[in-house]
This record gives structure tokens, sequence and C-alpha cells, in this order.
């Protein structure tokens, strides 16, 4: 398999790259958010790559970050869900907004990009959902619509993990409460308000 590449980038378009290596040129798919990322065409640069091989073919699917691959594979474990979905997938979406709308089950955001309608982003959600970290969950409360905008939603989910409650009421307790708050407010205001509810 090959995990990744390194050479000079030597023709880039939104979908597609070239990369020559030692005089090769390999064509490589991308997402959108690792297009954004690239140099100018002539320099050096390194791709994560993805080799998805059939019988009729192989190709190589091309991440800037470790994160944009982890997704794609995930999306392919889907059944139904090909490289070409999941790359649209990655260019409808940057990671974090697609991990949060899968985390909370958000049909229309996942919906809305080409290719998915709302069967399958249902699927996708019903398929993925709990198959993030906690870690990943907690970030995806934090950095999704957080109201506050920044870490007081994780820390105050996590404060009351620690309380023994789920995750998922957890988020549910916080994301309730959050609107209430001033910007000034601490976690401990948050939990205390959450509890209180």
């Amino acid at each position: 398999m090959i995990t990744f590449l390194e050479g000079k980038l030597d023709h880039k378009q939104p979908a597609r790259i070239v990369m020559d290596i030692g005089g090769v040129g390999y064509e490589v798919f991308i997402p959108l958010c690792s297009y954004d990322r690239l140099p100018p065409e002539g320099d050096t640069c390194r791709i994560l790559t993805y080799h998805h091989i059939t019988d009729s073919s192989q190709k190589l699917f091309g991440f800037f970050a470790e994160e944009e691959r982890e997704m794609f594979t995930r999306l392919l474990t889907i059944s139904g869900i090909g490289p070409k979905l999941a790359i649209s997938a990655l260019s409808g979406l940057p990671v974090r907004e697609l991990k949060t709308a899968l985390i909370n089950g958000d049909v229309k955001r996942i919906s809305s990009i080409s290719g998915i309608g709302k069967k399958t982003a249902e699927r996708i959600i019903v398929e993925l959902r709990d198959k993030f970290s906690k870690g990943e969950q907690l970030d995806a409360l934090a950095g999704g619509e957080g109201e506050l905008g920044d870490t007081r939603l994780r820390d105050a989910a996590l404060a009351l993990g620690a309380l023994g409650y789920k995750l998922d009421d957890a988020q549910k307790m916080i994301k309730a409460v959050a609107p209430k708050l001033a910007p000034e407010s601490s976690v401990e205001d948050l939990i205390r308000l959450a509890l209180t509810k």
C-alpha cells in the first residue's frame, strides 16, 4: 500500500493533483479541504494517501492531514459509500464540522452535501455516530455550535461525566443551558445551571 507521497507538486486542480516523484507522475484525487492547504505548483510537498484497489482499477486519494484520511476511511466502512462520495463529503464540510454533524445526528447538515440524500445521511449517522471516541465527542460539543465559542462546554460535560452522567446526557444538559449564560460565566456556573435545571 502507498501511505504517502513526497515530491514536487507538478499540477493541481480542486479535485486532483499530480505529484512528480523521481520523474514519475502520480495522479491523486483530493478533497477541497486538502486543496486549500497545498503549496504552489513546483514546490515540494508531502501528501498522505489512501490506495484504493478494485478489480478494474487502482486510485490514489490524497489528504493534507491525518484527520482527513481517518474520516475518509471511516466513511468507506459504510455500505454504499465509495471513495468518490467520501471525497465529496470531505469537500462539502470541513472534518470538524462533519464530525460535529455526525455526533449530533444533524441529518439536515449532512444531507446538504452534494450526492448525499436524507436516507444516506441517516445511515451514515447511525453507523458512525458511536464510533467516535469520548474525546472526539467532547471536542465536537465544544467546537460545534458552541454558543460560548470555547472549551467551557467540553469542560462542563467532562465534569458531569465525572459525576456519573452518561456522555450523551451530559452533552444535552450542557447544550440546553449554554445559551442562558453570559460570556464571562465560568465552567462552574455552567455546571451549576445544568444540575439545577
